[in-house]
């Protein structure tokens, strides 16, 4: 076999890569597009709420937390659930949602971030975001405190709670309320 000189060497890789090249390959044209212009297939964002008005309020049979302005639909929920087993508490931000759609929604507070899986149901004829857990789960102790909460949905604003020991009242008796394993109630 003859050897190359190591002087052509150069000149074979370009002719080698001037044959491999195509004419659909060359750059389009590029073209400038005002952003103003473009059309948005999403949603825009949920403004924050305001909550200067709002406070929680306890239902009567003590199993529903409502964090919202007088007479409005509540932003944030917190339920206890007590019907199967150990106590589980739904977490609730009430904002629209699709089916399918899921998301996590932090919860900033109490020296503590908690971050709960939650996903868009429609509950009676509402969409809303919800995420259940056990009443035992470490999460929940971002409630457990006195200070203010920071709740974002991404896409669903930023719900700002002022310092209240009432969410984490609510979590503590939730936990009390749940059967012990192996013993009914009767």
């Amino acid at each position: 076999m003859a050897k190359i000189p190591n002087a052509l060497i150069p000149f074979g890789i370009v002719v080698l890569l001037t044959a491999c090249h195509r004419a659909e390959q060359e750059p389009v044209q590029a073209q400038r597009i005002a952003f103003d212009k473009v059309p948005s297939k999403g949603e825009q964002p949920l403004a924050s709420p305001d909550t200067t008005e709002a406070s929680w309020t306890r239902s009567a049979n003590g199993l529903l937390l409502d964090f919202g302005n007088p007479g409005k639909r509540p932003f944030v929920s917190l339920v206890c659930k007590l019907d199967s087993g150990p106590a589980q508490i739904t977490v609730v931000r009430h904002a629209p949602g699709r089916a399918g759609e899921k998301a996590l929604f932090p919860v900033i507070g109490n020296g503590r971030i908690s971050r709960f899986a939650v996903d868009a149901a429609d509950v009676a004829g509402e969409w809303r975001w919800q995420g259940s857990l056990p009443a035992d789960d470490p999460q929940l102790e971002v409630f457990a405190g006195s200070h203010a909460l920071e709740a974002t949905l991404p896409g669903g604003g930023t719900v700002k709670i002022a310092g209240s020991t009432a969410p984490g009242l609510f979590v503590a008796d939730c936990r009390r309320r749940s059967p012990l394993p192996g013993v009914t109630l009767g």
